[in-house]
């Protein structure tokens, strides 16, 4: 009985700290709180319920797309012949970029328009693609998959809705949290993010390594 109980509760350990690292993961990539004033600028001359509307279909959209990824990563490994290694020194390589960029504060053209026209595609692009869903999320959600059992995999995509959820209440309170935070605080934070995302991108590398070189581990 007591092997029973110590295997369980190592077992439940375990998912816990796999759902801690896919939270923490996902929540620096997406920043719900720095993609806010991306929202604002791109709904701007909307209605409420316009707005409602595009943030519905924007995240929607985003998990979407995600799941389908999630749940056909291994497929797609096959098919293209993608090794474990690679995929983490690669992918590494992306996300490490990914936080480079937000910590000197670089945004793509398509994040700030100068001139934005309201139009409620924009929740498919670039709203959901590539702003929720873009390339780092993608990396991210099939490296936690890479190499992961089914209950991980449900696990992912259970954390990656949870995070659209977070997303859709930021964006409904856009307005409001950008007037209590201001620019400056939410830059901050989109910095701090930045760092987590580089240090993820740096580990995924170094895991690619080590699986090439034995001598490494």
């Amino acid at each position: 009985f007591r092997h029973i109980l110590k295997s369980n509760l190592q077992c439940m350990d375990e998912i816990l700290t796999y759902s801690i690292s896919v939270f923490t993961g996902f929540f620096a990539i997406m920043n719900p709180v720095s993609n806010i004033p991306i929202f604002i600028s791109l709904t701007e001359g909307a209605s409420k319920a316009e707005k409602q509307k595009v943030n519905k279909k924007a995240v929607l959209v985003a998990f979407i797309i995600i799941a389908i990824f999630v749940m056909v990563g291994k497929f797609i490994f096959e098919l293209f012949g993608i090794t474990i290694p690679a995929f983490k020194i690669t992918g590494g390589i992306l996300i490490f970029f990914v936080g480079f960029e937000m910590l000197q504060s670089k945004r793509s053209n398509v994040k700030h328009l100068k001139e934005p026209n309201f139009d409620e595609n924009i929740a498919v692009s670039p709203l959901a693609i590539p702003i929720l869903a873009g390339p780092g999320t993608i990396v991210t959600a099939m490296n936690f998959v890479s190499n992961a059992s089914y209950v991980n995999i449900g696990l992912v995509i259970l954390i990656f809705g949870l995070m659209c959820a977070l997303t859709y209440v930021a964006f409904s309170l856009s307005d409001f949290i950008a007037r209590k935070l201001g620019n400056n605080v939410i830059s901050v934070i989109g910095k701090i993010m930045g760092l987590i995302i580089a240090i993820i991108g740096t580990t995924m590398v170094i895991q690619g390594l080590k699986l090439t070189f034995d001598f490494l581990a």
